[in-house]
């Protein structure tokens, strides 16, 4: 059944204050309804603030701090956009750690919009095909990666889309890369 495709898969979504709402929830509410046990993983406790676009949105609690958090404790990792967000993650060291295990490691990755921006610091761009809010694309190419202008890109377990209009595909795809990538 499609609500226990993800039984048993745990998955960190790795964000902070300034991510697009939409872009953190509906991969959350996907996920889930897959069966997977996720958690969102931040730099700090308590709340993260969300956006919609440049107006401020909901807060969303944070299940655990990054502090606390160990990549091997999950199977596949998201990472929402949001201007504001993958920037700041960028300028934490352990966030780039935490993401670059999962890098190492071969486990399924999904980013929407600017959430690459984080893929990049953690070298998890070189060589791959990918897509992305149209603003990263220089800095996708310049790290290596092979940009295009798609809704949704898979490559080798890596799951990428432009923005929130992709959101149908991006949480399709992220599904069955991360049902997939158990079994490899």
């Amino acid at each position: 059944m499609a609500e226990e495709r993800l039984q048993g898969c745990k998955v960190a979504v790795l964000a902070t204050d300034g991510f697009e709402q939409v872009e953190l929830e509906k991969p959350v509410e996907a996920l889930r309804n897959a069966g997977a046990d996720v958690e969102v993983v931040a730099p700090h406790g308590g709340e993260i603030q969300g956006f919609n676009h440049h107006d401020k949105g909901r807060k969303v609690p944070v299940d655990r701090e990054l502090s606390q958090a160990r990549p091997d404790q999950y199977d596949a990792i998201v990472l929402p956009g949001g201007v504001i967000n993958p920037d700041e993650l960028r300028l934490h060291p352990e966030a780039i750690e935490f993401v670059r295990s999962f890098v190492e490691t071969d486990k399924p990755i999904a980013a929407i919009c600017h959430g690459p921006w984080t893929l990049i610091n953690a070298s998890g761009v070189k060589g791959k095909r990918m897509t992305s809010w149209p603003s990263l694309q220089t800095d996708l190419r310049n790290a290596g990666a092979e940009w295009v202008d798609e809704q949704v890109v898979v490559d080798g377990g890596l799951v990428t889309s432009r923005k929130p209009d992709d959101l149908p595909a991006f949480c399709d795809k992220m599904i069955e890369e991360f049902a997939e990538g158990r079994h490899g």
